[in-house]
């Protein structure tokens, strides 16, 4: 590994104001004056600002007129230590703001201070801001720079429409590539994490070349294995590439690194397979460049002597030779390397090089997949969630973005349950959306047969790669499982896999086991329990997207059931988006066709869906096989039904949502006469004594409409896709008038629980959100009478349930649950909390289990 050198000064140098006092001529100075408002148009609040600034004996000022700018960019990069700073500091990212006051874009410094605003989305992109002190930062070794720095600010609303037509004040606001304003770092970072590449550095234009081999001198891996600590000048390398990782970013305030990026490529040739590091300015060169199965010349590389603990890809070939003692290293100096993708047309079969060889699996082999197996799968998109975010450590600034997405094949019921954490692939994580054809590679099986429900699920690796479009052409199209998958697709064009489709929301995985003993086993935290005292700074300290499962002790003292209100009006809603823009059956037949064979993905125009299953456990039993469990001290048998997220019934049995309609319909003097009967709220005597002398009652049990999984509508897919997106660093313009998320019908119509929790000192209460699950043949049988056993369901919606199945609809189902919660009233529980930061100052904590103290063990 070697440094950079060349990189440019510390300090805020690369886009300084312009000082208006200054009346000559700034085209030769960086950051020198450029545009002003003219006579005749309106004055620039931030030309006013600068003057006042400028004119001020201090180096900040409280400006004369606070109007409202709009926020167009939230940038984040490193910066570097000063070189006062005797101690190093973690990580420091810092922010910049590019604000527009209708006249003139600015792009400003963040004060750290005010960082926390970033950290919760309540200072984004697409907001109006109101500056109320900004202040100068100068740059001592240039002539008349500085940069604007934002010292105290109020984030209003976020805007329908914003222009983006008004010009930069500051030329070198615009210059390519962006730089930061202060410090040395030459680009900036993703906004969310540090895996994704980001910016206009990142260069996408490295094509095949035809080469010349006749006078070149080309060395076979085993080879340099055996020769390479005796060598000074190393010859030609000719592999292929087997794996790719995802970007690592290792910068770090004392490093004087300008782009402190690594990466891994595993090549191979006919004598054995060997990791390759790419270093640094290498990285934003080549990455997006370099796919995996391209075949590479390397020519002036470097060799070392492995790291010991990096553990390789498993290599596609096994006959293939794993060289793990030495690594090759690429630089753009020290010494320079050179790359050469050679065209596969150029590729002789003398060279013998490996082709890639993939280990696709189907759904219904998953379930006999042993424990960290590595598989590669096909599948349509059934469900998409959110993304969310997960601290890499604790008390740092780092976070993994990740969502949860289900994956269906045709060959079982059940889907893939797919964890996909970011592959430094963000044009392909920001645009996955359901019905779409989607490969993943380099999957790792996560699995626990031992608690209940079964744990079943795939995670992604280090090598994992995504593909959603353009799979004409790629090696795996001729793999006889992607062709079977493509077969069944075929078969599908009218079914209710296609159309029984889910985006966003809240999902609640991995499921919680059985036990709290095995809970304890599966967790990796210092501290098991939370005091319910400091649950408030478990909830301050959680930053945008990020979800945290804890668990608390207490007592149920309020259940409250809410019902799912809007249900009707966002069928309604739902109804009039589909067929604002909804072509004809055989107009919409004709373009699914083309879009096929144009780029893999099947489009179907989107009829009145079904409901479908929104749920959270990963394994299967049919219902022949249901098995029950007894769970607490007052349970009886209840059954564990089968995980799946999509309900793929056989027949034209009637979904959740067209049952909920008819009985609504059909019965409503039954529902009315039953909603007399049924008490909505149960409140226990002990609430009644105490919550008046509680020191503190926290409230978070509110479902925000962005926790709702709604049905996804082709034709909205760029406006549902962005709503479950993390924020964008930019602002993107929307296309029309977009809708509102509470348009789309929602996927689960049961509504939610209030659950109000005592702490075990009576001192302090928490409201949190209960999300009622159950299996119709449960309900038949009358075996839902616990709170404890109820919380065992998974999410089901009963797809095989009919009318004639007398099924009590969601407020029956309410009046069981509370009336079971009095069993509960002075039993002390263990409630297993997932708290869930959605930015803007929205947090939701939901209650996801709670054990009672016979069945901790």
């Amino acid at each position: 590994m070697s440094g950079e050198s060349g990189q440019p000064q510390a300090g805020p140098s690369h886009a300084g104001l312009d000082w208006p006092t200054l009346q000559r001529d700034r085209a030769g100075v960086p950051g020198g004056v450029i545009r002003r408002a003219g006579a005749q148009g309106p004055r620039s609040w931030i030309q006013k600002v600068l003057e006042q600034i400028t004119g001020s004996p201090r180096q900040w000022v409280t400006p004369s007129e606070v109007v409202p700018v709009t926020v167009l960019a939230v940038q984040r990069y490193l910066l570097e230590d000063e070189p006062r700073d005797t101690v190093p500091k973690p990580p420091l990212y810092c922010y910049d703001v590019t604000i527009s006051d209708g006249v003139y874009q600015e792009k400003c410094y963040l004060d750290p201070s005010l960082n926390s605003l970033v950290y919760q989305n309540i200072l984004k992109v697409g907001i109006e801001m109101k500056i109320s002190r900004v202040s100068c930062l100068y740059n001592e070794k240039r002539l008349g720079q500085g940069i604007l720095c934002i010292d105290n600010v109020h984030c209003g609303e976020t805007l329908d429409a914003i222009s983006l037509e008004t010009p930069f004040r500051n030329r070198a606001h615009e210059e390519k590539p962006e730089r930061p304003l202060r410090g040395g770092k030459s680009h900036y970072l993703a906004l969310w994490n540090n895996e994704d590449p980001y910016g206009d550095i990142w260069l996408t234009d490295k094509q095949p070349e035809e080469y010349n081999f006749n006078n070149i001198k080309i060395i076979s891996l085993s080879h340099l294995e055996m020769t390479w600590a005796n060598r000074r000048n190393f010859p030609a390398l000719l592999v292929r590439i087997l794996h790719k990782s995802k970007l690592r970013y290792y910068g770090k305030p004392d490093k004087k690194m300008i782009e402190p990026y690594q990466t891994f490529l595993e090549v191979a040739d006919s004598s054995g397979t060997v990791s390759v590091i790419m270093w640094n300015a290498l990285c934003p060169e080549w990455y997006k460049s370099l796919r995996v199965g391209l075949v590479l010349l390397l020519q002036d590389y470097s060799v070392k002597k492995s790291y010991p603990f990096r553990m390789q890809p498993l290599p596609v070939d096994p006959q293939i030779k794993l060289i793990s003692t030495m690594e090759i290293c690429l630089n753009l100096r020290d010494p320079p390397t050179n790359i050469i993708i050679i065209p596969e047309k150029q590729v002789k079969p003398e060279w013998r090089l490996p082709k890639l060889n993939h280990r696709f699996i189907t759904r219904s082999e998953l379930d006999d997949m042993p424990e960290n197996h590595i598989c590669d799968v096909i599948g349509m998109l059934a469900f998409v969630g959110r993304v969310q975010r997960s601290k890499k450590k604790e008390n740092r600034e780092d976070f993994w973005s990740y969502r949860w997405i289900h994956i269906a094949d045709g060959t079982s019921e059940q889907p893939f349950i797919v964890e996909l954490f970011s592959t430094s692939q963000p044009e392909i994580f920001e645009n996955i959306y359901p019905m779409t054809y989607f490969v993943c590679t380099q999957l790792k099986v996560v699995r626990n047969d031992t608690q209940v429900p079964k744990l079943l699920y795939l995670t992604t690796t280090n090598e994992s790669r995504v593909f959603i479009t353009g799979h004409r052409g790629q090696p795996y199209t001729y793999d006889t499982k992607v062709k079977n998958f493509i077969q069944w697709i075929k078969t599908k064009t009218d079914s209710g896999e296609m159309k029984n489709t889910v985006i966003g929301g809240y999902y609640p995985y991995p499921p919680v086991p059985e036990t709290f003993s095995k809970y304890s086993n599966s967790v990796k935290v210092e501290s098991l329990l939370t005091a319910i005292s400091e649950v408030r700074k478990e909830i301050e300290d959680l930053q945008y997207r990020e979800q945290k499962r804890i668990a608390i002790q207490g007592i149920i003292t309020v259940i409250k059931y809410i019902p799912h209100s809007c249900a009707t009006e966002s069928a309604s809603a739902s109804e009039t988006l589909r067929n604002a823009n909804q072509p004809s059956t055989s107009q919409a037949a004709r373009e699914e066709s083309q879009i096929l064979e144009r780029d893999g993905k099947w489009h179907q125009d989107d009829r009145p869906m079904s409901s479908q299953c929104f749920q959270s456990t990963s394994t299967s039993l049919s219902p022949s096989k249901k098995r029950r469990i007894l769970q607490g001290p007052y349970a009886k048998p209840v059954a564990v039904p089968q995980p799946e997220f999509l309900s793929q019934t056989k027949g034209n049995k009637p979904g959740m949502s067209s049952i909920f309609q008819r009985q609504e319909s059909t019965s409503a003097s039954i529902l009315g006469k039953a909603r007399k009967t049924i008490s909505d709220r149960w409140e226990s005597q002990m609430w009644r004594e105490k919550s008046f002398g509680l020191i503190d009652h926290l409230h978070y049990s509110h479902v925000y409409p962005e926790s709702i999984p709604r049905k996804f509508i082709l034709e909205h897919r760029k406006f549902l896709t962005q709503q479950y997106n993390s924020q964008p660093a930019k602002y993107i313009p929307p296309e029309g008038r977009p809708p509102k998320l509470d348009d789309f019908m929602s996927a689960r119509s049961l509504g939610h629980f209030e659950v109000t929790i005592l702490g075990l000192n009576h001192e302090i209460a928490i409201d949190v959100a209960f999300l009622p699950m159950y299996c119709p043949e449960d309900v038949r049988t009358s075996q839902i009478d616990t709170l404890l056993t109820c919380m065992n369901y998974s999410c089901v919606y009963p797809p095989e349930v009919t009318v004639s199945d007398r099924f009590p609809g969601p407020r029956a189902l309410a009046g069981d649950i509370i009336k079971a919660a009095t069993e509960l009233d002075r039993v002390h529980i263990i409630g297993i909390l997932d708290i869930c930061n959605l930015g803007n100052n929205k947090v939701e904590v939901y209650l996801q289990k709670i054990y009672s103290p016979e069945n901790t063990s």
